[in-house]
């Protein structure tokens, strides 16, 4: 299992997070992006024109990324929940959308390493790699 029941439920509350991608030059590129959590513990990070983003060539050219879903809980008392997960992408075409406004094209993240705080009854860090 890729995920725990919690940080499922927490990825499934959320909308949106930050994809991290390498340029072919090196240059570091962090997106806001939607995304959706497989049943087989993938992430599919969709768009209107995936394929003619710069994140979807980046990960064609550098398939390892690092996304983040992170929020504020609470700010009295201050509660940060955070779920980072570091994997290889895939830039996947012809996939069907999951909304009709979305393009055929997909970047899939293969979770390697996730790290988690503040998700779940404790509030403890978990890291594990699950890859």
């Amino acid at each position: 299992m890729t995920f725990t029941p919690e940080e499922l439920a927490y990825l499934a509350s959320q909308r949106l997070g930050r994809l991290a991608t390498m340029a072919p030059g090196g240059d570091l590129q962090n997106s806001p992006v939607s995304f959706h959590v497989n049943a087989d513990g993938t992430i599919d990070i969709p768009g209107r024109r995936m394929g003619a983003s710069r994140k979807f060539r980046n990960v064609q050219t550098h398939p390892q990324v690092a996304f983040v879903v992170d929020d504020i809980a609470s700010v009295t008392p201050w509660v940060v929940r955070c779920l980072e997960v570091r994997g290889e992408a895939e830039a996947l075409t012809d996939v069907d959308p999951p909304a009709p406004y979305f393009s055929r094209e997909v970047i899939r993240i293969r979770p390697r390493r996730v790290i988690s705080f503040g998700i779940g009854d404790s509030a403890a860090r978990a890291a594990r790699n699950v890859g």
